[in-house]
């Protein structure tokens, strides 16, 4: 696996409405990965999964809730803008930094549980989007990390991303110099990945 790196949560307001915001809501809720970190505006993943959207017609505004260095516990602290958006569905992206910080399996597990409850609750269909670690962090440990989000998605019957960063993690032309963040072609990768997920809950709608 690539090197990672810690990055300290930054605070941002919520975005701006635009002309489309009568349009069901897809809230994309993560950390760097989900905020585009390192990348130009309008290169980070939900950027590509917005045109992807608008090409095959369908009607939706994407909402970047990135945050770069948010854990889970960052995520549950701010769930509440994310319900405001009432996001008809959400691309739930954290707990990759509670694993590389060593924070407790139970509490990551309890965050993510009360972040998918709040958002069920509230009627958005949530996609949980799958992390892994570094092979330095021992298998065992690894695997009782990655059966957080198998477990959580079989209990409430959620559909997963086995890794969102699939195809990507490993790759040096699709990966920044930090091996850590996609570059802007990763991202339009990691969009592809999220769609294969995402398309069959549209068909549905």
């Amino acid at each position: 696996m690539p090197r990672f790196l810690f990055l300290v949560p930054l605070l941002v307001p919520l975005p701006a409405l635009s002309e489309d915001d009568s349009h069901p809501v897809i809230a994309c809720f993560g950390d760097s990965l989900t905020a585009g970190f390192g990348v130009d505006a309008g290169l980070s993943y939900p950027d590509f999964l917005a045109k992807r959207l608008q090409e095959r017609g369908y009607r939706y505004r994407v909402v970047n809730l990135g945050i770069s260095g948010d854990t889970t516990t960052g995520g549950l602290a701010r769930i509440q803008s994310v319900l405001q958006l009432k996001p008809a569905i959400t691309i739930l992206e954290l707990g990759g930094n509670d694993g590389l910080r060593g924070v407790p399996l139970t509490a990551t597990r309890s965050n993510l549980e009360s972040i998918i409850r709040q958002l069920m609750a509230a009627r958005s269909r949530v996609i949980l989007a799958g992390m892994t670690l570094p092979p330095n962090y021992g298998p065992d440990y690894i695997r009782e990390f990655e059966q957080i989000y198998v477990q959580l998605a079989a209990k409430y019957r959620l559909p997963r991303i086995p890794f969102l960063l699939a195809g990507v993690a490993l790759n040096n032309q699709l990966m920044q110099a930090d091996g850590i963040h996609p570059n802007a072609a990763g991202n339009e990768k990691v969009a592809a990945t999220v769609w294969k997920t995402l398309e069959p809950l549209l068909r549905r709608r």
